[in-house]
């Protein structure tokens, strides 16, 4: 059995909230698997109704006055018992029901039974009631496997990891062989990714083309889904998805309107863009006009990269032998748009989801992410996958200029750590180690005002 952190998560949001809590996230991320696994350690009883299996629930939420009405209903779709106190309910994929995310009130006040909802591909259809039924129920988001929770999953001692995130913090070379097995590690979670279903495919067969089978099944799930959520769009949303890994492969990575059709503008095709995010299944990347803080008023909409939200999947849409290639290491592949794939998904886990965002200039030179962190201090990224991961122009520019104040810079390379200078060179797989952090705000603040009394 895999082991998620949204495990934990989960443990700690019901012991200290009476609140539901919606997971969102896109399909095949483990969303349902965590609720069911969370209830079997927890309840007695475990009730799950799937909006979109069974599209007769929908009416358990029709007219409803009161919790009571609800309850009633839901007992007449199941023969499991409803005990207070012992029993968990879970309402799954609720974008084909939005009424019970404002009726989940009522049910919340009444305090019978602890709640937990899903939703898949929200899109527009939950976008203005998420924030409805506030003080009753909190949004989490829901992301493939990560690095480190792939490492445990395939037996990655937590010594090791330890030892990885000590050189990490202290900025020391990891040791040689471990660092050379790590490596290996990296390459494998390339191909596999982190979508649960994948992962344990691979865990219980190690058998590569099971895995690709796997992978094909949720890609072909991807694309049901946007015909089934925007009939009139399916076909230019399912073009904006395909073209993900050869944009992606191109020399400047930038998703380039011109190959949707020669006379396309941003603003006629934004809301598909914003659709593919906002159901989880692309991740993007937006360029800023300087790296300063803050970086969203440096945004500049029209000029984004667009990256597969994960890269297991992406790995397998690229075909034609890489995948083995990868595997073996191969060291004259072109791992460029892999690499910064798998960076992109790892920070849009860590915290920096919607705060992703790249540097590009006519006089400077490219970066490949810009981070803003939790102070403020901004963090430029390269990702290099080659042997001449020390030649940096573009970051040496910025480095260089006054006027931005930045302190350091991050190389994720292939080599081990070293420092020089402002830059920091680190294994790629150590971007598992680079987290935004929480938002923590002090619990009180008195002004000063002697002055005005």
């Amino acid at each position: 059995m895999i082991t998620r952190k949204l495990d934990a998560f989960l443990n700690e949001f019901y012991q200290i909230s009476d609140k539901a809590l919606l997971l969102t996230g896109a399909r095949q991320v483990g969303k349902t698997v965590a609720f069911r696994r969370f209830a079997e350690r927890h309840y007695a009883h475990y009730i799950e109704i799937n909006f979109l299996k069974t599209p007769a629930a929908v009416s358990i939420f029709n007219n409803v006055k009161s919790a009571q009405d609800i309850l009633t209903r839901i007992s007449a779709f199941t023969d499991v018992p409803m005990v207070p106190g012992e029993t968990f309910i879970l309402f799954d994929e609720i974008q084909d029901c939005p009424e019970c995310v404002t009726q989940i009130k009522f049910l919340v006040d009444d305090g019978s039974f602890r709640y937990g909802l899903t939703g898949s591909l929200l899109g527009v259809e939950l976008k203005d009631i998420r924030s409805e039924p506030v003080g009753y129920m909190d949004i989490a988001d829901v992301f493939p496997l990560d690095f480190e929770e792939f490492c445990s999953a395939i037996g990655v001692a937590k010594r090791i990891v330890d030892h990885l995130q000590s050189a990490f913090e202290n900025r020391v070379p990891v040791d040689p062989v471990v660092h050379s097995q790590m490596m290996g590690v990296l390459n494998l979670y390339l191909v596999v990714g982190g979508m649960p279903s994948v992962v344990q495919k691979y865990i219980d067969t190690h058998n590569m083309q099971q895995v690709s089978t796997e992978q094909r099944a949720i890609l072909n799930l991807y694309k049901r889904d946007i015909s089934r959520y925007d009939p009139e769009e399916k076909l230019l949303l399912n073009e904006i998805f395909e073209l993900i890994p050869s944009e992606l492969n191109a020399k400047n990575k930038r998703f380039i309107l011109k190959s949707l059709n020669e006379g396309a503008k941003f603003k006629q095709h934004e809301a598909g863009f914003l659709w593919l995010k906002n159901a989880g299944v692309a991740i993007p990347v937006f360029n800023v006009e300087e790296p300063v803080f803050p970086l969203k008023l440096n945004k500049q909409r029209n000029l984004f990269k667009l990256f597969q939200n994960d890269v297991g999947l992406l790995a397998y849409q690229y075909a034609d032998g890489i995948q083995s290639r990868i595997l073996s290491g191969e060291i004259n592949l072109n791992y460029g748009a892999i690499y910064e794939n798998f960076a992109a998904q790892e920070l849009h886990a860590h915290g920096y989801k919607d705060k992703l965002y790249y540097f590009n200039s006519k006089k400077q030179g490219e970066v490949d992410f810009v981070l803003e962190n939790m102070q403020g201090t901004i963090l430029p990224t390269e990702v290099k996958s080659g042997k001449d991961y020390e030649f940096h122009l573009a970051l040496n520019n910025i480095l260089g200029n006054e006027q931005y104040g930045i302190q350091e810079a991050i190389i994720l390379c292939n080599d081990n750590v070293s420092v020089r200078g402002k830059v920091v060179y680190l294994p790629v797989y150590m971007t598992m180690f680079i987290k935004r952090g929480q938002e923590v705000t002090s619990g009180e603040f008195v002004p000063d005002i002697s002055a005005l009394t």
